[in-house]
């Protein structure tokens, strides 16, 4: 049996779905599972063991998008596949679902978007927030009832395999950055004992989810002054290097005492930034991509959110797992279609004080020291 995946794009919706990669692979040990995906985030499946192939969909601007699409449809449509999985749902992905011609077609039914499928799933009616991984799971249920069982984050998590290159190779980065100190004893590499370094991620994809980047500042100089033995990586947009540079100068400026160590982690790529998360004592950042690579690992997480629900889109994870979702509360414009802010002024981020985010920091690194103490 062959079955193709698609979700094109977006970190997070991919790490989404790999819950469901796991599940097809156990339902059928022997099937060929290929993903098609986009390159931004094709390093969130690049080393998943559960699939047998991994196809990137290139974007190409204007005309040649449509020679591009047009000679994939091709490519897709000779590989034979007898199931389509479309967890895009969008008009790209819709065409080469429908180009592919496989017996079973499942996807989402919305206005307009129905025509490419064989197999309709209607989203769920609720009135209370759902959970995207539940959403991406419902598809399953098309082919084979075996799936009718909902998720669950402790027996279904999210995951993101990594290679002992890339972790290598983020080690000595780490070392040569001053972010973890290590000594040779005995001829093996021994790690020092300090408290470790806080991952900390800006800048997201849209300013619908950008939390003020004063109030990252004014989090990172408190927690430098809770605990002094702290580092910091501040991780952006890389087209973006400003506002990493900006946070840096702004943390110095502000600091009284011992001037914190605050790096920059632009430099990192997807694969390379979960090595660093891996290591770190504590990751805070918004609704994006890096938040749900986080939520691969067993890092503590603050999460900040406005006008997305921690209910629909918090890391998906064991509960055993220190895990801190921080949101601004009930407004009556949230959750919101992030396409425009309705009150103007992106309230449900600008409210949200940075003393909430510095409060679950505290509680989460403090939960994480008496774990390691009581082992």
């Amino acid at each position: 049996m062959k079955i193709l995946l698609i979700r094109l794009r977006l970190i997070g919706d991919v790490v989404f779905t790999t819950p469901a990669i796991r599940a097809l692979r156990q339902r059928f040990p022997d099937a060929e599972l290929v993903y098609l995906v986009e390159r931004a985030a094709a390093p969130v499946l690049s080393d998943n063991q559960h699939l047998t192939k991994l196809i990137i969909a290139e974007r190409p601007r204007g005309f040649r998008r449509v020679i591009y699409d047009l000679q994939l449809a091709q490519r897709l449509r000779a590989a034979r596949f007898d199931a389509v999985i479309d967890f895009h749902g969008g008009p790209r992905s819709n065409w080469l679902t429908w180009a592919t011609r496989a017996q079973t077609r499942i996807g989402y039914s919305m206005p307009y978007r129905r025509w490419p499928y064989t197999h309709l799933v209607k989203r769920p009616v609720q009135t209370e927030p759902r959970h995207s991984v539940m959403n991406q799971w419902d598809l399953l249920s098309s082919l084979d009832k075996s799936f009718a069982e909902s998720p669950d984050p402790e027996r279904d998590p999210v995951e993101m395999n990594g290679n002992i290159e890339t972790a290598l190779s983020v080690y000595k980065k780490l070392i040569t950055a001053g972010l973890i100190r290590s000594t040779i004893t005995g001829g093996l590499l021994v790690r020092d004992k300090t408290k470790g370094f806080v991952v900390i991620h800006v800048r997201v994809g849209t300013p619908f989810r950008q939390w003020p980047i004063e109030f990252f500042i004014e989090t990172i100089v408190t927690l430098a002054t809770f605990d002094p033995e702290l580092r910091f990586v501040v991780t952006s947009d890389p087209s973006d290097p400003s506002t990493t540079n900006q946070i840096i100068t702004e943390v110095h400026a502000r600091t009284e005492g011992p001037t914190p160590l605050v790096t920059s982690g632009d430099h990192f790529g997807v694969a390379e930034l979960r090595s660093v998360i891996i290591g770190a004592a504590l990751f805070i950042g918004g609704d994006s991509g890096p938040l749900h690579i986080a939520a691969t690992t067993t890092t503590p997480i603050v999460g900040i959110y406005g006008p997305t629900l921690p209910a629909r889109s918090s890391p998906w994870r064991s509960t055993a797992l220190i895990t801190e979702s921080v949101d601004v509360g009930e407004l009556p414009c949230r959750p919101c279609d992030q396409r425009h802010c309705e009150p103007g002024d992106f309230r449900c981020l600008r409210t949200l004080p940075a003393i909430k985010v510095i409060s679950a920091a505290k509680r989460a690194l403090t939960n994480q020291l008496a774990r390691k103490l009581a082992t």
